[in-house]
């Protein structure tokens, strides 16, 4: 509506609006709505205009009816980046008079339209980073800005394109909304120096525009130098000269200028040195002998070091194996061994393992084993020994006997399988060792062959520690085996003998008294000092008279009292007159031998046979194995006196000969005195 400013009309006043979209073509027409006014004919609306305005007219139509139809018409472009709103009046007057008029406000709204290009700050983006920048660091942010508003001043970036070896490498990404260019992947000097990125950056409407990000890469010393061996000749000969070539190597850095630039060196080597022989390459070879058993192989160590701030190195280890020769041969862990084998060992026991060394290689260290004797006059080592030519082992042949060898003298003799082989010489030195395997043997007093007892005459005044006897025993094992100790393990009670432990002397321990026992039965244990012990026993009968006539009669008077339900007095009788027979049979041969030689004959005296109806032998002779030899030498003789019971006991300068009393028969008796068998018919009664 327009209204009116002169006063008593009625025109209403109004606003219109419209939005023009900034790429409205000129001549577009915008229709515009009639004023009203209640008045008629010339009072009436009679016109119309527009306020000054750049950009539209007023146009008018008169319609058929007369009325007229009114268009705002676009005379020149609109652009909302220079102006986005225009506002002018529309003004209608009528013919009256005074003349009234009306205004209506027009507004026109220009609307964006997406007419404008992103522009970039720059056409050329020139940046120069590192190679060590991290991942994910900004390189650098590119900017573009669009006139446009709203969606249509939106930009979006993104690579359009790369360039060279990189191309679709990804090494690089950019935020699409902020434009910030971050590295994506590690970047390496070595493989691109230089980057060419193509930035799009894209509005809303689908405009866009490029730009060109140029990275320049700056080398850092972020390679170590590379170590290749070309040639390697391993393993060699340990007499190999000095001056041998065993390695050709290649060095290289990935870096540039004094970064690239190496220096190379061995790691503490002294049999080997390293030569520059061209650009990048060394030999190295040896500088002194080598020895495989001292040093079998050589790790050497090369280190490369590059001229970079701060420099990097690396390091190669080449292993270089000696191969070996045949310069050394068997050696023992000792040139002399002692072994102890107990004797009674079985055959074929394990006696020692001898162990021998080569420090050579293969079939070089190789040992075999051999045995031989050391003494020619010994008999074959093999009948005694034998031992495993691989494992050194020696093993006995047979059983030893201590008391035969005691001691074994072999020499042991290694020998490689080299070409040519060596060998190496030990000795073994076998001791023996005793078992307690021999019981002791008592050579005094023996039993003789029958079995039967030994007795010694005891003087009946003899004193307190007299030496009667002395057992004697021998052991033919050794060291402790042969320790003899002597024990009595049956004496007849009360003892009236000691004897020593030691020595095996038996003496008198007391005084004898008239109700002693004219007969001591002692058995003597001789026993050895082995583990177990072993034992052997003799047992005396100990004879208690001042001379050998008290004897018969006592022993026999013993024999009644002890054994009176027995029939040993039968035997005693029997057997005293086989004796008294045989003694004058005696008798008369001695007085035969007496007369041939125009002798005397000794007075004998008479003879009471109703006393001895067989004839009572009077004297008997000293009765001893040997033992201890008596003082006095003991003669045939005859009682003077027919009731006495005692036999005369002579000294050695009467004229019946020492000699024919000599006991050579074990029989107690000289052989000239009497018969054996009469002998050894009386000996169980002096036993018993």
């Amino acid at each position: 509506m327009i209204e009116s400013t002169s006063p008593g009309s009625r025109v209403y006043s109004d606003t219109v609006s419209f939005d023009a979209i900034e790429l409205t073509a000129p001549g577009t027409k915008f229709s515009l709505q009639n004023a009203e006014d209640p008045d008629l004919g010339v009072n009436s609306v009679q016109t119309y205009k527009l306020s000054d305005n750049k950009h539209f007219i007023l146009s008018e139509t008169i319609k058929q009816d007369g009325s007229k139809f009114l268009e705002l018409v676009l005379e020149k472009p609109l652009d909302r980046e220079s102006q986005i709103l225009h506002e002018f009046s529309l003004i209608a007057t009528d013919g009256g008079n005074p003349v009234r008029s009306g205004t209506a406000l027009i507004r026109i709204i220009v609307t964006d339209a997406n007419d404008n290009f992103p522009i970039f700050s720059q056409e050329v983006y020139k940046i120069s980073v590192s190679e060590n920048m991290p991942i994910n660091a900004t390189v650098i942010s590119v900017n573009a800005t669009d006139k446009d508003e709203g969606l249509f001043a939106q930009i979006n970036y993104s690579f359009s394109k790369t360039s060279g070896s990189v191309r679709q490498s990804g090494t690089f990404i950019i935020n699409p909304m902020s434009g910030e260019i971050k590295i994506n992947k590690k970047l390496d000097f070595e493989l691109a120096r230089n980057y060419e990125l193509s930035v799009q950056a894209k509005d809303g409407g689908g405009h866009f525009m490029h730009c060109k990000v140029l990275i320049e890469v700056i080398d850092e010393n972020d390679n170590v130098p590379e170590i290749s061996i070309t040639s390697l000749f391993s393993p060699v000969l340990e007499d190999s000269k000095p001056g041998t070539v065993i390695a050709l190597i290649e060095v290289d850095d990935l870096d540039s200028g004094e970064n690239g630039y190496i220096d190379c060196r061995l790691l503490e080597q002294q049999s080997f040195n390293l030569i520059l022989s061209t650009d990048h390459y060394y030999r190295i070879s040896t500088t002194s002998d080598l020895d495989r058993e001292t040093t079998p192989s050589y790790n050497i160590t090369i280190i490369a070091t590059d001229r970079g701030s701060p420099p990097l190195s690396s390091r190669r280890t080449i292993k270089l194996d000696i191969l070996d020769v045949n310069d050394n041969p068997p050696t023992f862990t000792k040139s002399a061994y002692v072994v102890y084998v107990t004797e009674n060992n079985l055959p074929g026991a394990l006696i020692h393992r001898i162990q021998a060394s080569d420090p050579d290689a293969g079939n070089n260290a190789k040992i075999g084993f051999s045995i031989s004797t050391m003494n020619a006059e010994d008999l074959p080592v093999s009948s005694y020994f034998s031992i495993n030519i691989e494992t050194g082992a020696l093993y006995a042949q047979k059983s030893f006997d201590y008391e035969k060898n005691k001691e074994f003298l072999v020499q042991i003799t290694a020998h490689d399988s080299g070409s040519p082989p060596l060998t190496g010489n030990a000795t073994l030195l076998i001791h023996i060792v005793d078992q307690n395997d021999n019981a002791p043997e008592i050579l005094f007093p023996s039993s003789g062959s029958s079995g039967q007892d030994a007795f010694e005459m005891v003087p009946f005044t003899a004193e307190p520690g007299s030496l009667i006897t002395k057992v004697v025993a021998v052991d033919a094992d050794s060291g402790h085996n042969a320790w003899l100790s002597y024990h009595f393990i049956h004496m007849s009670e009360p003892s009236h003998f000691t004897i020593n432990d030691q020595n095996g002397e038996i003496r008198t321990s007391r005084i004898f008294q008239e109700k002693d026992m004219l007969r001591q039965r002692a058995v003597v244990l001789v026993r050895d000092n082995g583990v177990p012990a072993l034992s052997a026993t003799v047992t005396l009968s100990l004879i208690v008279a001042d001379n050998f006539q008290q004897v018969v009669p006592k022993l026999m008077n013993a024999l009644t009292d002890e054994e009176p339900q027995s029939n040993l007095q039968l035997y005693l009788v029997i057997a005293l007159a086989l004796i008294s027979l045989l003694f004058i049979i005696t008798v008369m041969l001695v007085i035969i031998s007496k007369c041939k030689e125009s002798k005397p004959l000794p007075n004998f005296g008479t003879l009471n046979t109703s006393l001895y109806p067989a004839g009572d032998p009077r004297v008997l002779s000293m009765y001893s194995d040997g033992a201890l030899p008596f003082p006095y030498s003991y003669n045939v003789c005859v009682a003077m006196d027919p009731s006495g019971s005692d036999f005369g006991l002579l000294t050695s300068n009467q004229n019946v000969p020492v000699d024919n009393l000599i006991d050579t028969d074990d029989s107690g008796l000289g052989n000239e005195s009497l018969p054996t068998t009469a002998i050894s018919q009386v000996r169980p009664y002096f036993q018993h």
